[in-house]
């Protein structure tokens, strides 16, 4: 493994003064992950801005610290008010900002063409989180820049999903990337977490069934293949697998067979997420063997900000508006029937959330006795404390960024190569349009490693014209 070392620390605080205090969070905030979650971009800088090598640093650690005044919460603290709730204590603590050099190459690490496994120092281009520290220490975003021997380099950011969700987190690196080349603020953050009535109490009892729970996880006496599937060996390896559009097109025609009857459409054809997601999900069931009558579920995590109509959420909404909800099924039946059996199945999970769903959702979690719950903080802190059972055999999580600007983010050096998710938790996936722009997708696994081999071979070769 090529080494990488980490060359420098800083404290990036807000370039002016900034509100102080408490801002109380959104129950959506402070359910499933409450940890950090990383992105990671590639570039390759042209040769005037590598000379000297401190401009990139320089560009990047000021124009930080100027998008920390807008966006001010990012340089705060998180802090427990309770057992189960949190605070957000914004209070100019700064990000923090780490240097490193790599002996490895670009290209060795993000691969070419199709499908790759990142090598193990991939996850030493991400920067650490010491958990170990008392929560209320932890910074908010941590970024980490690492040089290539080859002049390129990566621009990783780690950042609390109880800050943000993804289209929070693209919104404010997108302004970041702004600032750098001297852009000014395009949307400012709405900072208002009242907007899904944060602090405020249930408006009564929720008016709709909420129910979070999972299949329960597949043990080794349940598994036909007690070598293959030891329940005690949880390793897992991450691989990018690419799908270029003309397999995507035939999913999306085995997906949609049987839909139109007599020339005329008779439902609306499974789209992109639809068809991909239940690909991802038949094919997890095959590659763990499982049984007939096995349930299984996808968890889906769907944005709430185009599907509230009663007090609509501001441009700018700068928190977390996704719901996760659960399309389940019998193993069985879902790799013996069509594809579009498995689309049908999130499609409807992706359905329920609509106004009303949401609104009765947040008067559940708010008159619900705890929080803990709900929430995978014990993923990566290992606390007892926390119950919510994340994604593990027989279950799995398909988050889409589909829709989500990803790419074009330039810092004034260009735009990058890649980018995407620096790290997956549990046994999960996120899917990605290329930055090519010619329809082809990638999907970023995280799987058991005794099961990955056998995904890869059913993700190819069950697409069929």
């Amino acid at each position: 493994m090529a080494l990488v070392k980490l060359k420098s620390n800083y404290t990036v605080k807000p370039a002016e003064p900034t509100w102080e205090g408490r801002l109380t969070l959104s129950e959506l905030d402070q359910i499933g992950c409450i940890t950090h979650i990383p992105t990671i971009s590639f570039y390759r800088p042209p040769q005037n801005w590598l000379n000297p090598p401190e401009t990139i640093t320089n560009t990047l650690k000021e124009s930080l610290s100027r998008v920390l005044v807008p966006f001010y919460p990012l340089a705060g603290r998180l802090h427990w008010i309770s057992r189960d709730h949190l605070e957000l204590n914004c209070n100019a603590m700064g990000a923090q900002f780490v240097e490193a050099e790599s002996e490895s190459k670009l290209d060795e690490i993000i691969g070419h063409g199709g499908s790759f496994s990142p090598p193990p120092e991939y996850h030493h281009l991400i920067p650490i989180v010491d958990y170990s520290l008392p929560f209320h220490e932890l910074p908010i975003v941590l970024v980490q820049l690492t040089r290539f021997t080859c002049g390129g380099i990566s621009l990783s950011l780690t950042i609390s999903h109880a800050v943000v969700d993804g289209q929070s987190l693209l919104h404010f690196i997108s302004e970041w990337a702004g600032l750098a080349r001297g852009e000014p603020l395009k949307t400012p953050p709405c900072l208002d977490r009242k907007a899904l009535r944060a602090g405020m109490p249930p408006a009564g009892p929720p008016s709709l069934h909420h129910s979070f729970d999972l299949p329960s996880l597949v043990t080794e006496r349940q598994s036909p293949n007690r070598e293959k599937d030891n329940n005690n060996d949880k390793e897992t390896a991450l691989a990018m697998l690419r799908l270029g559009k003309d397999q995507v097109d035939k999913l999306k025609k085995m997906a949609n067979e049987g839909m139109t009857r007599d020339g005329a459409t008779s439902a609306r054809a499974y789209t992109r997420y639809e068809t991909l997601a239940a690909h991802v999900w038949r094919c997890a069931c095959k590659a763990r063997e499982l049984r007939p009558e096995q349930p299984t579920a996808l968890g889906v995590c769907v944005d709430a900000r185009r599907r509230v109509q009663r007090g609509l959420l501001p441009r700018g909404y700068f928190g977390n508006a996704i719901f996760d909800v659960l399309a389940s099924g019998g193993a069985g039946e879902l790799v013996s029937k069509p594809l579009g059996f498995a689309a049908s199945r999130i499609r409807e999970a992706v359905e329920q959330v609509r106004d009303e769903y949401v609104w009765s959702a947040i008067d559940y979690l708010k008159m619900h006795p705890d929080l803990r719950v709900f929430q995978d903080l014990g993923l990566r802190l290992n606390s007892d404390k926390a119950k919510f059972p994340f994604y593990e055999n027989p279950n799995l999580g398909v988050v889409s960024w589909l829709s989500l600007p990803l790419y074009g983010l330039d810092f004034g050096w260009g735009k990058e190569v890649y980018m995407g998710p620096g790290d997956v938790d549990g046994e999960s996936s996120f899917l990605l349009p290329c930055p090519s722009g010619d329809g082809s997708l990638v999907v970023a696994l995280c799987m058991r490693v005794a099961h990955m081999e056998s995904f890869k071979n059913h993700f190819y070769e069950d697409i069929v014209d």
